[in-house]
């Protein structure tokens, strides 16, 4: 059975970090791009991060340009999300997403595979 399965949400104080984990099975995660998403109540899911089958290239939105980072471990089918000095606007749910055509962006439409995200809050 396909899955990907996100972890490490929770509530953060700002300035703070979390390290968010999505783990695939299913299907061979090497094969596909891996892009991060993330949706707070009423706005459009909006595209975070993403890193290609390889590993070796990467982009990020603009919105956490220098704070986060992607990255993935073939070997474990897992990628993961630093994120660092956290605001209270990166307050959503956060997605990983795989994508077959590792086409290397981050359209909605491009994506195949989608977890059930992971909350994450940054309030004090």
């Amino acid at each position: 059975q396909l899955q990907l399965v996100e972890s490490g949400g929770g509530l953060v104080q700002p300035g703070g970090s979390l390290r968010l984990s999505c783990v695939a099975s299913g299907f061979t995660f090497d094969y596909y791009a891996i892009g991060w998403f993330r949706q707070a109540p009423g706005k459009e899911r909006e595209g975070v991060a993403y890193i290609r089958r390889s590993g070796t290239i990467r982009n990020y939105g603009a919105s956490v340009q220098g704070r986060f980072t992607i990255s993935r471990d073939n070997a474990k089918n897992t990628a993961y999300l630093q994120m660092n000095s956290l605001k209270p606007e990166d307050t959503a749910v956060y997605y990983c997403a795989a994508d077959r055509s590792d086409s290397g962006g981050l359209h909605r439409s491009d994506y195949d595979y989608w977890g059930r995200g992971t909350q994450v809050t940054v309030s004090s």
